[in-house]
């Protein structure tokens, strides 16, 4: 594998904007729209799009959203009443890298070609994170313990998603081996069980777990980011620690395929508003996650880009 694959293409605190077409006065047959979201309540896709919610609705979104949440399998559960919803602009659903890494391992036979793109909308460095109980503070003595242990350390993760992939990438970069532990329900009932000390490690971020980290109740080692996080400023990056890796959860929403044009041009466009309100945009960052926003046709590009990056990772792994 060569030494770097870049998985975010923007830091976390970046912003930045593509134009989408004006939205024409699409019609819709519901007063409210699901945007289906495939992990827990209180993972950190539920908590940001919870953020979209209340703001659009307060705002006039018409039709209003409602997040529903359908953990299980990785996402994949979730996803898979997504792709089967009717194409009428009243169901959308939340998606990121895992729909990717989900048809590479076979676990689902549909990749994100099966929705139509509507907004990219979210950047969210992953950070590497230990129980309360790990007999270690450092990201030195956490890699000085699981190279001591190959094999042995548990690692809580959704299998054959991107909680899974990040450790895959950190181990093949430093030489470092895991026993995984499968956890349904996203990064919420992950987050859970790493505090009750079911497994000595596993991928967090701030969105889902910002407060847990810094109150003790789980350690944070090192994030995958460019920068330090604000409001971890003595979490070092995985770069400054000699790893080249950058790794993040990029948030989007798609429709079900099929999906009038016209419709995806109104949510486009209804999802693009928040990201231009100043104080939606600090609400979000609270969060230790940035924006970047794209159109349905920029989005389909980068997505098209992202599985041609994690189409070459997986089958280097695979070697």
């Amino acid at each position: 594998m060569k030494k770097s694959f870049l998985i975010s293409a923007m830091a976390a605190a970046a912003v930045s904007f593509v134009s989408v077409p004006s939205a024409s006065a699409a019609e819709f047959g519901c007063k409210t729209a699901k945007l289906i979201v495939p992990w827990g309540p209180g993972g950190g896709t539920a908590v940001l799009f919870g953020l979209f919610e209340k703001y659009m609705n307060s705002n006039g979104a018409n039709p209003k959203i409602k997040v529903v949440t359908i953990p299980g399998q990785g996402g994949n559960k979730g996803a898979k009443v997504a792709v089967k919803e009717k194409p009428d602009g009243c169901s959308l659903f939340a998606i990121h890298q895992s729909a990717i890494i989900s048809n590479l391992a076979k676990r689902v036979d549909f990749n994100y070609t099966a929705f139509e793109t509507v907004a990219h909308l979210t950047v969210t460095p992953s950070i590497l994170s230990g129980s309360p109980k790990v007999p270690f503070d450092t990201y030195e003595g956490m890699l000085k313990h699981v190279k001591a242990n190959p094999g042995k350390v548990k690692v809580g993760a959704s299998l054959g998603a991107t909680s899974h992939f990040i450790w895959l990438l950190f181990g093949e970069k430093t030489g470092t081996s895991y026993s995984f532990v499968p956890v349904q329900g996203g990064t919420g009932k992950r987050k859970q069980l790493l505090m009750n000390n079911t497994f000595s490690l596993a991928e967090m971020n701030e969105a889902a777990a910002a407060k847990q980290l810094k109150s003790g109740l789980m350690k944070p080692f090192a994030i995958a980011a460019t920068k330090r996080s604000p409001a971890f400023p003595n979490v070092p990056t995985l770069r400054e620690k000699g790893v080249d890796l950058v790794y993040a959860l990029n948030r989007g929403i798609v429709a079900p395929k099929g999906t009038p044009k016209d419709k995806i041009a109104h949510w486009a466009a209804a999802f693009e508003k928040p990201l231009k309100d100043p104080a939606f945009v600090k609400s979000i960052a609270a969060k230790g996650t940035g924006l970047q926003y794209m159109g349905p046709e920029a989005y389909k590009k980068w997505f098209a880009a992202q599985t041609a990056v994690f189409t070459k990772v997986h089958n280097s792994i695979k070697k």
